[in-house]
């Protein structure tokens, strides 16, 4: 029987067609289900700004405590994180905003979870990149050469949203 050593470990040749579609397959399974995740992502976003959307026009009493959390709009005593306070800034943006307008609205809102970041602007553009990688944000460049990022929500619920 021959052996490959093109690594440091010896697997027979014929093992090696085996490896490679396992490792294909993994493949696929990953790539979709990052994609089921972009999808979800999004889907969750576009929820979660509906329901911000009505309890900005009905009030947040309108609201369960258990919904509040979920929209991110109470935290039960705990600061959220990073990403995921970086992510409600975004949804809650009426367009999209530049790392630095971001880090703002931190500011104003949780300046206390800028504090632990050395450079809270390295950290959000770090953040807001991520988003893009997960499909939840759309980078751009403004007019004046400047990135900036916006939610992507989902195309049905934005036509909804403007009517």
């Amino acid at each position: 029987m021959q052996l490959s050593s093109s690594s440091s470990i010896s697997v027979p040749i014929n093992g090696e067609a085996h490896v490679q579609q396992v490792v294909r397959a993994a493949h696929d399974e990953l790539r979709d289900l990052l994609r089921q995740r972009a999808d979800i992502m999004k889907r969750i976003g576009t929820v979660k700004q509906t329901i911000a959307g009505l309890a900005s026009l009905f009030g947040d009493d309108v609201l369960t405590d258990e919904l509040l959390e979920l929209i991110d709009r109470k935290t039960g005593g705990r600061q959220p994180g990073f990403t995921k306070a970086c992510r409600t800034v975004l949804m809650d943006a009426d367009n999209a905003l530049s790392a630095r307008e971001v880090c703002e609205r931190l500011q104003r809102r949780m300046p206390v979870l800028l504090e632990r970041h050395k450079d809270p602007l390295a950290s959000v553009t770090t953040v807001l990149n991520r988003l893009v990688e997960y499909g939840e944000a759309q980078p751009l460049l403004r007019e004046n050469g400047r990135r900036a990022w916006r939610w992507v929500a989902e195309p049905s619920m934005a036509r909804l949203k403007s009517a």
